[in-house]
């Protein structure tokens, strides 16, 4: 079987990311978890995106999701599990990517046969991630999958998306690039997200941004008016050609023609979803974009900056 090159790996996250992330522009989590008081949005997607860790406190929850100000976490978790155990948080937000999916593609769509074949596709390559060191991902390969295929291709792309970030957060770490570095360097590079949606969506001031920008400058990585110097952009395109590398056991025991097959059924269903207006028109480039990568921890292609309501 022929493995994929790196660049297809990346193209195939980047649509399965975005299938994903459809999860984050609907109101169907707040309103699922509202019922138990959890009121507040981010609160919310804390919840949803830990829920298979367990009632974990805010430590693992900073280290795991990395780009989040810590103050932030810690107050929402674990006051969340309080309100609803971690097995209702999980239940919810299957049913909220059910909504969601139903919203976006339309029933036939979800009903067909581009959605099943998809989901058969994504689940087989779903079982060539690895568990060591990759803490989201495990946890959430320890749920059971679901029983319908849109929901199959969506806990796939789940599994899919969290084994990439956390392979995208040792790439960061290993680089010396804390979380809030990772955003202002992703930022900066013209590929991430602007600093207007990602800053406070994370709990980081101004005062923070601005010495997390003095830092890279610091080390050579930022010029005096916040652009990347050329140090900085390789620094950038090497994390994601590391984070390629560490990606690629799933696309390789998929094989290179179904990894294709894959991405075109997925961007098939992006494009319908992007067609119903599910993401925000400041973001829609971002997720639909043929170089997207999607973000993920706050750094290119790993775990966090999904969309403007969070």
């Amino acid at each position: 079987m022929t493995a994929p090159p790196l660049d297809a790996v990346r193209r195939c996250h980047g649509v399965l990311n975005a299938l994903h992330s459809t999860v984050y522009f609907t109101p169907y989590l707040d309103k699922e978890l509202a019922a138990y008081g959890i009121d507040d949005p981010m609160a919310a997607y804390l919840a949803g995106r830990a829920a298979p860790l367990g009632p974990v406190g805010a430590g693992p929850v900073t280290a795991t999701f990395y780009s989040f100000h810590h103050g932030l976490v810690a107050r929402h978790v674990p006051r969340v599990w309080d309100l609803a155990a971690p097995e209702t948080v999980w239940a919810a937000r299957l049913r909220a990517a059910d909504a969601t999916l139903r919203r976006a593609l339309g029933d036939r769509l979800v009903e067909g046969p581009e959605v099943a074949e998809a989901a058969e596709l994504a689940l087989r390559a779903a079982e060539g991630c690895r568990r060591p060191g990759r803490p989201l991902y495990a946890a959430h390969a320890d749920r059971p999958v679901p029983d319908e295929p849109h929901l199959v291709l969506w806990y796939a792309a789940t599994l899919l998306r969290e084994h990439r970030g956390d392979g995208h957060v040792a790439a960061l770490d290993g680089a010396g690039l804390d979380g809030l570095e990772a955003l202002v360097s992703h930022s900066a590079s013209g590929e991430g997200m602007p600093k207007e949606i990602v800053m406070t969506k994370r709990g980081w001031t101004e005062e923070d941004w601005a010495a997390a920008e003095e830092r890279l400058r610091g080390r050579g990585l930022m010029a005096a008016d916040g652009t990347l110097t050329p140090q900085g952009r390789r620094l950038r395109r090497d994390l994601e050609e590391t984070t390629d590398r560490m990606d690629l056991a799933p696309y390789e025991r998929l094989g290179a023609r179904a990894t294709g097959r894959l991405t075109e059924l997925a961007d098939g269903l992006v494009g319908e979803a992007a067609r119903s207006g599910v993401f925000p028109p400041v973001l829609l480039g971002f997720f639909t974009g043929r170089n997207h990568t999607g973000d993920h921890s706050g750094g290119g292609t790993g775990n966090g900056t999904e969309g403007t309501p969070r």
